[in-house]
C-alpha cells in the first residue's frame, strides 16, 4: 500500500487550468447550464476562502466560495466542490469544505449557501433553507438549497432573491 501526501492551500490563479479539467471530467458540458454557475459567471472566487488538494503536483480536489448577495445582505455561495473520481469517498471533498467553512468564519463572514444534498452536507453543518426565505433565480430544486450560519443572526437576516455581488 501506497501511503499519499494530499496537501491543502488555498486556490491561486495558477490553479485555475487544472480546476476547469477537473471540473470538465466531472461535470461535463452541462454545468454551464447550471443555476449555481449562473450565479458566478464573470465573479471571481473568493481565493483565500478557496480551496484546493494536492498529490504531488495532481490536482485531485478543488472547492470555490463566491460572494453574493441575498437580497442586500452578504452570503457566500459554496461550490462547486470536485474531487477526482480515485479520491472519493475518503473525506476529501468533506475536508474542502470545513477549511472554506473554518477560513470564512476566521474571516468574518456569516452565512455560507449552497446547492446539494442534505444527506451529504448535514454533517458539516448545513440545513435546508426553508422554502421561499431564499430564492435562487432560475431552475433549482429548492429542496437542495441548503445554508451554514457561521455567525448568529446572519441567517435570520437573509430573505429574498439570491444574486451577484
Amino acid at each position: 500500500m501506497i501511503d499519499l501526501v494530499i496537501r491543502f492551500s488555498p486556490q491561486t490563479p495558477a490553479d485555475a487550468p487544472q480546476i476547469e479539467k477537473l471540473e470538465e471530467r466531472a461535470f461535463g458540458p452541462g454545468r454551464y447550464a447550471r443555476t449555481a454557475y449562473r450565479l458566478r459567471e464573470g465573479v471571481g472566487a473568493e481565493l483565500s476562502l478557496s480551496f484546493v488538494a494536492h498529490v504531488g503536483t495532481l490536482l485531485v480536489g478543488a472547492n470555490r466560495m463566491t460572494a453574493i448577495l441575498v437580497d442586500e445582505a452578504p452570503a457566500l455561495l459554496l461550490g462547486p466542490l470536485t474531487v477526482e473520481p480515485a479520491f472519493r469517498s475518503q473525506g476529501l471533498g468533506e475536508a474542502l469544505v470545513k477549511k472554506s467553512l473554518d477560513a470564512a468564519r476566521d474571516a468574518g463572514h456569516g452565512l455560507v449557501l449552497l446547492v446539494g444534498d442534505l444527506d451529504y452536507y448535514a454533517r458539516l453543518g448545513f440545513a435546508r433553507v426553508p422554502h421561499g426565505k431564499i430564492v435562487m433565480p432560475g431552475p433549482v430544486d429548492a429542496r437542495r438549497l441548503l445554508y451554514c450560519e457561521l455567525r448568529e443572526g446572519a441567517f435570520a437576516a437573509a430573505n429574498g432573491r439570491m444574486r451577484r455581488l
